[in-house]
């Protein structure tokens, strides 16, 4: 689907018939001709497959500057939003949410997930030394190269033990920049330290036991950090294996994830609403 052109259109959702006895695959007369006029591009259509069963694909954005959260607003129907604490989780929520509502859309259209780390362990010390031999696991020229693109400039050759210099503005991503900035301010970091922790993982993370990574995940949700979260796991399988296995049967005993699956599709698992075909009405099956 493009949502410039709205190819998926083209075809009302039962025009395709795929009568093989009497060699008919679709009916002309519910064929719609794009005839897109457009400043970058112009298409006279018609897309040659059928609209898909989702209606279309559900649309992930992912970025949070200004441009990015509007375009979110605008467009996205889920967001990976790069959100490390739940401060600047709320805030974010908050603004791409008010900013749908502003012109129109619906909030709940939207679903803000941001990417977690999950590292569980028998008790959180266990879980946090597992995050510190991680991080000890990054070379210093991978983490000092991994910081500089994140922040778009250049410090290897400021002290590694000392305190990141101030950074000016460049043409980077900013919400990255900012996001490592404030990491190193808010945890008083040296160059070294922030290196290891960028290379390895930077952003929001959850570690400790199954009970207190769903004690925080809980929280997001409820103070409306979050609509879910875009996991991450430290390693395959046995990362993944902790979490299914041990975190899971936590979130859904408290019921803040499902039992089973809502339907066979990612938006119904979402819970987002199938999109409407301009030129057809039709439940989704």
């Amino acid at each position: 689907y493009d949502v410039v052109t709205g190819l998926w259109d083209s075809f009302a959702d039962d025009a395709f018939i795929r009568d093989v006895e009497a060699g008919i695959y679709f009916d002309p007369a519910k064929l719609h001709v794009l005839n897109h006029q457009g400043k970058y591009l112009s298409v006279r259509g018609p897309l040659n497959i059928a609209r898909p069963v989702q209606g279309w694909p559900v649309i992930v954005q992912a970025g949070a500057s200004e441009a990015g959260r509007q375009l979110a607003a605008e467009t996205a129907e889920a967001v990976f939003a790069p959100a490390s604490n739940l401060e600047a989780g709320k805030a974010l929520f908050a603004d791409i949410k008010g900013r749908a509502q502003a012109i129109g859309r619906d909030p709940d259209s939207i679903k803000i997930l941001p990417g977690a780390l999950v590292i569980v362990g028998e008790t959180v010390a266990e879980a946090q030394s597992k995050r510190v031999y991680l991080d000890s696991l990054v070379h210093y020229d991978s983490g000092i190269a991994s910081l500089n693109s994140a922040i778009g400039y250049d410090v290897s050759g400021f002290d590694p033990d000392g305190l990141l210099p101030e950074i000016p503005p460049n043409n980077g991503g900013h919400s990255s920049r900012e996001r490592v900035i404030a990491l190193a301010q808010r945890e008083n970091l040296t160059i070294r330290q922030l290196a290891q922790r960028i290379g390895s993982y930077g952003g929001l993370a959850f570690v400790g036991t199954p009970q207190t990574i769903a004690d925080d995940m809980e929280k997001w949700l409820i103070e409306e950090g979050s609509d879910g979260f875009n996991i991450m796991f430290p390693f395959i399988p046995e990362g993944l294996n902790d979490f299914v296995d041990k975190v899971v049967p936590e979130l859904q005993r408290r019921g803040i994830f499902r039992q089973e699956y809502e339907g066979t599709t990612l938006r119904e698992n979402l819970g987002l609403a199938r999109p409407a075909n301009r030129f057809f009405q039709t439940s989704l099956v």
